[in-house]
């Protein structure tokens, strides 16, 4: 990944900071978020695993420093900034929550602690990685809950902002708790189970459904899932009932899923045909399905598209990046915002999980009143990794374990329903005593 995928500003700020002699001072800065989307009880964390890619290869090639050197805001920069530039690594640290942890608005989901110009260069690409497949998993957290036991695959790579996206949606997705993804690179890359019917296209392209649906079955034997909507769903099935076995089974992409599955579903049976499933999609979301499953449908897994893939209801997250400490020669300067609608605390933080609240305190806040579980771990020292990274499956379920976990409101689909976050007296007190420290003298 390209160090030039950042804002301008991050590196007009970097030249400042070498300019004014501050390489040395080490920064501390704080990814969170702000508020819960309305349609949010609780965020998943996800993103850490591209974060830490990102940051072990962090280095600027030279053509990249050339390009720089030809923006008219760099015209009076000196040329041993960019020879800083070329030298320039990640030597700091990485603290951040698992993936796969439920998360509250303002609670640090990654903490970086390094040299500043290194610090500030990262932060837009942290921000997109967590805050995209935070998004992304938090929405199949709920589809899946929605299912009750049934299967979610990620169908929405198509309708992805972006390939990178498209693929990266599947692992946030299957961090969520679906069961795979159509996405085949996300397979091949993160070793997410795959899945894949055929098209409508599939069924034109024959001179007959019929020759479709056996050029499929020998090509695909017990995998194949035939696709039954093109023309008459009902005289499909049939079709499907007469081809007979091996198959996984039929797929349902438009009309009332309702009433046809329940049909699909007595076809089969009454062929025999019992152990063969019903796939639907067909623009679908959490409240659908619930709402599906509500009303009776015979449908045993769902393939969810747009609406997971973009987060559709809550398509981006208010994601900060902010300054909450700087270290000069030793000693621990603390920042913060005091704006009356985007407020910061400041300090390097912890976060401690009870079975019905948090605490945030401050990092290294020693206090027996908190016994919690910390959930703010170090991933990163001086630029190395601590530990290997567990797989997306053992990532899966830990977030699956972490969300049962949850008191039960927060499971409503429906009802915003607020979790208890404290904020320990001594973070209060820093950031009255930083708050202080900062209000101008007036005679």
């Amino acid at each position: 990944m390209s160090a030039l995928n950042t804002d301008l500003y991050q590196l007009t700020m970097a030249a400042g900071y070498w300019l004014a002699g501050k390489t040395k001072e080490i920064a501390t800065f704080e990814l969170s978020v702000r508020r819960l989307p309305e349609t949010r009880n609780f965020l998943l964390a996800a993103g850490l695993q591209q974060a830490i890619e990102y940051l072990r290869d962090l280095h600027f090639e030279a053509e990249e420093i050339q390009y720089l050197r030809t923006l008219p805001q760099f015209k009076s920069t000196p040329r041993e900034f960019f020879e800083f530039l070329s030298r320039l690594r990640f030597t700091g640290s990485l603290f951040a929550v698992p993936e796969g942890t439920p998360i509250f608005a303002h609670e640090p989901i990654a903490m970086v602690r390094a040299p500043i110009v290194e610090a500030q260069l990262v932060e837009t690409y942290l921000l997109s990685t967590f805050a995209f497949q935070t998004a992304v998993a938090s929405k199949a957290a709920r589809c899946v809950s929605a299912a009750n036991g049934r299967a979610i695959v990620e169908f929405g790579s198509r309708r992805a902002h972006s390939p990178h996206a498209g693929v990266l949606s599947g692992r946030a997705a299957f961090i969520g708790g679906c069961s795979g993804t159509s996405n085949t690179e996300s397979g091949m890359r993160f070793g997410i189970p795959v899945f894949g019917t055929a098209a409508h296209s599939w069924t034109m392209a024959f001179a007959s459904e019929e020759e479709s649906f056996r050029t499929l079955q020998r090509l695909l034997g017990e995998s194949t899932v035939f696709l039954i909507d093109t023309y008459d769903t009902v005289e499909a099935a049939e079709l499907v009932a007469r081809i007979g076995p091996p198959m996984w089974g039929v797929r349902l992409d438009s009309g009332d899923l309702i009433a046809l599955s329940r049909d699909v579903r007595r076809i089969l049976d009454d062929a025999g045909l019992h152990s063969a499933k019903i796939f639907a999609s067909n623009d679908l979301n959490e409240h659908r399905i619930a709402a599906l499953l509500q009303g009776g449908a015979a449908i045993d897994a769902f393939g969810v598209g747009t609406e997971l893939t973009t987060s559709a209801d809550a398509p981006s997250l208010s994601a900060v990046y902010k300054l909450v400490e700087l270290e000069c020669s030793g000693v621990c300067q603390y920042t913060a915002k005091f704006s009356a609608e985007k407020p910061t605390l400041p300090g390097a933080k912890q976060i401690y999980r009870y079975p019905t609240r948090d605490a945030v305190t401050l990092y290294g806040e020693c206090n027996p009143d908190y016994k919690g579980e910390p959930l703010v771990r170090p991933v990163m020292i001086a630029g190395e990794l601590v530990e290997e990274l567990p797989s997306v499956f053992a990532i899966q379920a830990r977030a699956r374990n972490l969300i049962a976990a949850l008191p039960a409101p927060l499971h409503d689909l429906e009802r915003q329903v607020a979790y208890p976050v404290e904020i320990s007296p001594r973070l209060f007190e820093l950031a009255e005593g930083v708050r202080h420290h900062l209000q101008p003298v007036r005679s």
